[in-house]
């Protein structure tokens, strides 16, 4: 039996592997009602195995958060193909660059993690990076690497030497 709900054209359904947009990918476990302020409120129930984490979201607010199926292997083609390209070189103020980098990754797109992903990987062995740099490189190869190896049915270790053998290549 499918349960779901077309919202804006999406449609989830319990058992949906799904990308949150400030998680990343987890699996619609269950669909709920419950009371809140008075109201009825219909939720999914997402779980993040990795993190250990349950999140409900309103069904009403699932569009709006960027709730999302797990891209398409035409987008997962794209955002290879943006890795393989030259990372775009920033100056400015790095408080600045990693604000852009955070909302990049935030916005659960494959394409805007792939290129934050990129630009950052062209200093990953520079033992001076900041601390901070590191983390955002860390949390969009998380994103990156999560989506693909679910969207491609591989293990996640494979996936993850796969993105950085491109990445490594293209440097």
């Amino acid at each position: 039996m499918v349960i779901g709900v077309m919202s804006l054209g999406k449609s989830f359904s319990v058992g949906d592997d799904v990308v949150y947009p400030a998680h990343g990918v987890g699996t619609i476990i269950a669909e709920e009602n419950q009371i809140v302020a008075g109201n009825d409120v219909d939720l999914y129930v997402i779980s993040f195995v990795k993190d250990k984490m349950t999140l409900r979201v309103p069904k009403t607010r699932a569009s709006k958060i960027g709730l999302r199926h797990l891209s398409s292997e035409d987008q997962i083609d794209s955002a290879i193909q943006i890795l393989k390209t030259k990372a775009k070189v920033s100056k400015g103020m790095w408080s600045k660059r990693a604000q852009e980098y955070e909302t990049k990754i935030n916005s659960g797109s494959i394409i805007a993690i792939a290129e934050v992903l990129r630009d950052l990987h062209k200093n990953v062995d520079e033992s001076d990076r900041s601390y901070s740099e590191k983390i955002i490189y860390d949390l969009a190869m998380n994103r990156l690497v999560n989506e693909y190896s679910v969207s491609m049915s591989l293990d996640r270790d494979e996936a993850q030497n796969k993105i950085l053998s491109i990445l490594n290549y293209a440097r």
